[in-house]
């Protein structure tokens, strides 16, 4: 079968959206010949026969695991819905989803409106038998691989922990020396505005109070300048956040905490489990549920 047989003139009136999407903001950065790819697509919809073209790319740095909110997928659905794609681009199936949920309800909206599936593999029509096999495996392999990724990294880092070479992230005011292992950071100003906190504290009773007499003293705050580690630091006006983030982090209490927020699937109105709500556990042991959004 042609894919002139696949793609009829009807759909070719419509427009293609090629979905541009990697999963983690480092990949964003480092793995440019995959965005390229993935933004070649917009010339392979033209080769097609595709006149209107359009690039959803709202979920960069984003995960396609079902546990993140996708405002760019979303808006896929909605164009779905609408009846104004004719077909949807992606570099392989784990770009639009690596969980059964976001997959199998994108195909159905498909099928509904007789829009294709187009990948690097070919042109794929998810009305037909086979077709729809195809995409359920791809979909299958895509869901298991980052099962595979996720058990990979989860046993690495445990062994990693069991020799003692763990490295974790670790909050302003320590730092992981290469012979002793961790330890304070030798910065005495890193150190004194942390214990000034704690200390402020312990003095007034409330973080905004700390707040209020820190900034009548113009105390500034260590802020990454590369906006991710501390190896180098920017001093600014000490801020609310920075506050709450020394007292409610366990680490300064020699605390060991991991996993703190827990998702669970809830069911809305009887009917679709779209919403997700959180789990929060504080430091004095009490629990609170809140809503993420979708």
């Amino acid at each position: 079968m042609t894919n002139d047989d696949r793609l009829p003139a009807d759909l070719l009136k419509r427009k293609a959206v090629v979905y541009v999407r990697q999963s983690s903001q480092t990949q964003v950065q480092m793995n440019l010949e995959s965005r390229r790819r993935q933004y070649d697509l917009v010339q392979e919809a033209k080769r097609h026969g595709f006149r209107d073209v359009e690039v959803i790319d709202d979920d960069q740095g984003r995960s396609a695991s079902g546990t993140v909110a996708r405002p760019g997928f979303d808006r896929l659905v909605a164009l779905l819905c609408a009846g104004d794609v004719g077909a949807v681009l992606c570099l392989d199936a784990s770009r639009l989803a690596r969980n059964g949920r976001d997959w199998h309800h994108l195909l159905e909206l498909c099928g509904l409106v007789q829009a294709r599936v187009i990948d690097l593999d070919g042109v794929y029509d998810p009305c037909r038998a086979n077709d729809r096999l195809l995409l359920g495996m791809k979909d299958s392999i895509s869901e298991f691989e980052l099962n595979v990724l996720r058990t990979r990294m989860h046993d690495a880092k445990r062994e990693k922990a069991h020799r003692g070479e763990l490295r974790i992230s670790v909050p302003v005011g320590y730092i992981w020396h290469r012979d002793v292992g961790l330890g304070f950071d030798p910065d005495a100003r890193l150190q004194e505005v942390i214990r000034l906190i704690f200390t402020r504290f312990r003095q007034l009773g409330s973080a905004r109070q700390v707040l209020l007499s820190m900034n009548a003293e113009q105390v500034h705050f260590p802020r990454p300048s590369d906006g991710r580690t501390l190896m180098r630091v920017d001093w600014t006006p000490i801020r609310y956040r920075n506050v709450i983030s020394v007292l409610k982090n366990p680490f300064y209490a020699s605390r060991f905490a991991t996993s703190r927020v827990r998702r669970c699937v809830v069911a809305v109105a009887s009917r679709c489990p779209r919403a997700t709500s959180t789990t929060v556990h504080s430091s004095d042991g009490s629990c609170r549920h809140r809503p993420v959004a979708r």
